[in-house]
């Protein structure tokens, strides 16, 4: 749960913003006198414990400076490549083969469903910090009922990319010109048993990204240009 808190002083809007999960929680503002206001009250109301600066939060790996944040998941990602006996294997250049389609039939015999779902729901927790393997991950939860060998290569594929990449992460640094840039694109019909269209998009404020998305739409557009319309619609909203 994310909840701002505004205070007006002066003119000008100082702010708070509390991330807070379940015990845990995050706070940060423009003004230091706000926030060790807000840190006194809580305290004095419930039993805290102030940890200062945060260095890990929900699995998330935070560094820090002045002007700089890097958030990454090293240590998931070389936890999930360890629970999958995958930590000094292949290193891939890329998530998925160019131009790859991936279909439920695809010939292949059925892979072991349970060790498929379990590769998947880890790389999808991987994508709070990894935007890169997003549309990889996206394709793949296609097939969790199903999957077949292909399809668990092709998960595997993802860890094979990720054991080259696991310092990778999301990096925010101070930057003059602040501003709300937004990016989507799309395929057209790029499901081969459906004709359906998968969309992504991608927003940065600031120097850094903020939100990513990839999934298959629900309707088949009747166009290319349709399709890129129901894309930027999509991301959007």
């Amino acid at each position: 749960m994310n909840q701002p808190f505004y205070v007006k002083r002066k003119g000008d809007y100082d702010f708070l913003v509390i991330c807070l999960y379940v015990d845990d929680m995050i706070y940060m503002g423009s003004c230091e006198s706000l926030i060790e206001e807000f840190k006194s009250c809580m305290m004095g109301k419930f039993d805290m414990s102030d940890l200062g600066l945060p260095h890990d939060f929900l699995g998330l790996e935070v560094d820090q400076c002045a002007d700089e944040i890097f958030v990454s998941q090293k240590k998931y990602a070389t936890d999930l490549l360890k629970r999958f006996n995958m930590l000094h294997c292949k290193l891939m250049p890329m998530p998925m083969k160019l131009n790859e389609k991936l279909v439920v039939n695809d010939g292949t015999r059925m892979a072991n469903g349970k060790q498929f779902r379990s590769i998947v729901g880890g790389l999808n927790c991987l994508c709070h910090t990894r935007p890169d393997i997003i549309f990889s991950v996206s394709v793949l939860s296609r097939f969790m009922h199903n999957p077949s060998l292909h399809h668990l290569g092709a998960a595997k594929r993802i860890l094979h990319y990720g054991a080259g990449t696991m310092d990778f992460g999301i990096w925010s640094f101070k930057v003059s010109n602040f501003r709300l840039g937004g990016f989507s694109d799309s395929d057209w019909t790029g499901c081969l048993w459906d004709r359906k269209s998968t969309s992504s998009s991608v927003f940065s404020l600031g120097s850094s990204a903020i939100s990513w998305s990839s999934n298959k739409k629900n309707v088949s557009a009747l166009s290319s240009l349709e399709v890129e319309y129901v894309a930027v619609t999509s991301a959007t909203c």
